[in-house]
């Protein structure tokens, strides 16, 4: 598929999206007290700069950007029950 055509089929779907994360922050900013977690709102800043590098990777990074790294203990941190095989 081109790009046109990708940008064709797409297209409608991106500004959904985008007006919906500008309407989110607006509610952020029009609350009656900052956000107590401010390092969440540095990730989305973060997030939304990465998304306007024109670079390839940019679902791959945004999605390192929120993710934890991986850690071996992750289901007991996470408390997981893991089931023995056998």
């Amino acid at each position: 598929m081109s790009a046109q055509e990708v940008l064709d089929r797409e297209f409608l779907e991106i500004r959904a999206r985008i007006l919906k994360i500008a309407a989110s922050l607006d509610r952020i900013e029009r609350s009656d007290s900052p956000p107590a977690d401010p390092a969440r709102m540095a990730l989305i800043r973060e997030g939304l700069e990465l998304l306007l590098k024109d670079s390839p990777g940019r679902a791959k990074n945004v999605q390192l950007l929120f993710s934890l790294p991986y850690s071996p203990d992750w289901p007991a941190a996470l408390g997981v029950p893991v089931g023995k095989k056998g």
